[in-house]
């Protein structure tokens, strides 16, 4: 198989008249400067490695618009979120992803890490395969046309010291070994049914979710397997209220002493960290996962993202809760964010953002072989055109500046996932229809009547 790109980012800058070859799911050459081949595709615009969504609640995109209808917090939105979970099972689970991850697949995302929590029937009692939802999500992901990390997550507890209730009781499996328990068994069929564009690690949800004395087992099963384990972290300062007056501790702090904390580890916001945390996750090189968008609908915060890439931390991004699927918003938010912060410009070039959504996420998912356009990498391939409203008037000097100051996920034009064309000129290729495949998904798990009666 062979490509032949206008224009490539190569890593170190954007070369022009790029020739990739590969051999199937691996690219083999990659070749600047030479005319195009008899027959290969030829790319228009900016090719960049495949980008890694590193942080996704595939479900919470029935959310959006309507959390945005409201006034509230963190809080009284995690409300609206639980009576969505509720209603899942796992077909229309693997339906709604399926639409989700297709959503990314537009927007130029070759991997996916799903945060997933929502494990069995309301009530708490598992499905005849307790694992069934998860493998929802992992069909979904095959169906669309992605590679996904299913990044398992451990919850015991609906805060600290308090029990599961309500639609929570969904997420528990009562202890960190029950837990260990079923997701090693979802590896290993995972890794019998030979499914190669997945994946499986662990997740803490929060130190909320798990007590002290359980966090241990979580991370112990994820270094074992040398797996991703991915928490969401200080994303509240109620969060370090409650861990400081039950621990006397920060919540990176109690992390780091139970061994959570290291290269295979990613934090998820880190918004509200004091010194003392940037230098834990720094000095252990865990690497954090920004989510930009989420961050402020919720407002959350701004992290100090700077701080802690300075500190060690490899920086990597998510959409979360898809108030939108694109990952040049995030990229370019991080940058934006900062300078909101600090009232001055230049934080991150475009390159550094660029290796954030690419080889900074697929690294922190288990996927270190993916995310760059180089030999014996995974040929996923995103071209982004450079002839939008958005993006015209910027050439090749500026070509990167363009894909992550100016681009929205609309300018994706191509997109090849591990050899296979997955989108051409735009249109998902596996998926017929994808707005008309969301709207009826999360009609299913909502009050709203579908697309086709709001027509009428």
């Amino acid at each position: 198989m062979q490509w032949h790109a206008q224009f490539a980012w190569l890593g170190d800058g954007v070369a022009a008249d790029v020739l990739i070859e590969a051999d199937g799911e691996r690219i083999t050459r990659v070749t600047p400067g030479v005319p195009a081949a008899p027959g290969a595709p030829h790319l228009p615009g900016l090719t960049l490695p495949g980008l890694a969504n590193a942080h996704s609640h595939a479900f919470h995109r029935a959310l959006r618009a309507r959390v945005q209808a409201h006034s509230g917090t963190f809080w009284t939105w995690r409300e609206q979120m639980y009576r969505v979970a509720d209603r899942l099972d796992p077909d229309s689970y693997r339906a709604l992803a399926t639409a989700v991850f297709a959503e990314m697949a537009l927007a130029g995302i070759s991997c996916v890490g799903e945060f997933h929590y929502l494990h069995h029937r309301p009530g708490g009692a598992p499905y005849g395969d307790p694992n069934a939802m998860g493998e929802a999500l992992i069909a979904a992901a095959s169906d669309a046309g992605i590679r996904i990390t299913l990044l398992d997550a451990c919850y015991l507890t609906g805060g600290i010291g308090r029990p599961l209730a309500g639609p929570q009781l969904r997420f528990g499996d009562g202890t960190a070994g029950d837990w260990a328990r079923r997701v090693e068994s979802l590896r290993e069929q995972t890794g019998k049914a030979g499914r190669s564009h997945a994946r499986v690690g662990a997740a803490i949800h929060s130190v909320r979710a798990v007590p002290r004395e359980q966090l241990r087992a979580v991370a112990s099963w994820a270094r074992e397997h040398r797996a991703p384990l991915h928490v969401h972290l200080s994303e509240q300062p109620a969060e370090n209220r409650d861990c400081q007056d039950a621990y006397g501790m920060t919540p990176a702090r109690l992390l780091a002493e139970a061994g959570a904390l290291g290269a295979l580890t990613t934090a998820v916001h880190a918004t509200h960290l004091t010194e003392d945390d940037i230098g834990l996750l720094g000095t252990t090189m865990t690497g954090v996962c920004m989510c930009p968008t989420t961050e402020r609908d919720l407002a959350d915060g701004i992290g100090p993202a700077r701080d802690l890439a300075d500190a060690g931390s490899p920086i990597c991004l998510g959409s979360d809760q898809h108030a939108v699927v694109d990952l040049f918003e995030e990229a370019r938010a991080v940058e934006l964010d900062e300078r909101l912060r600090t009232r001055a410009r230049g934080h991150w070039t475009a390159g550094e953002l660029l290796v954030a959504a690419t080889s900074g996420g697929h690294y922190g998912l288990g996927w270190p072989e993916a995310g760059r356009l180089e030999p014996g990498a995974y040929a996923d391939l995103v071209t982004v055109a450079l002839d939008s409203v958005r993006t015209a008037g910027a050439g090749p000097d500026h070509a990167a500046e363009a894909a992550v100051f100016a681009a929205t996920a609309a300018d994706v034009r191509h997109v090849v996932v591990s050899g296979r064309q997955v989108v051409h000129d735009g249109r998902h290729l596996l998926v017929e229809d994808v707005p008309g495949a969301l709207a009826r998904s999360i009609a299913s798990v909502t009050a709203d009547p579908p697309r086709e009666i709001l027509r009428r």
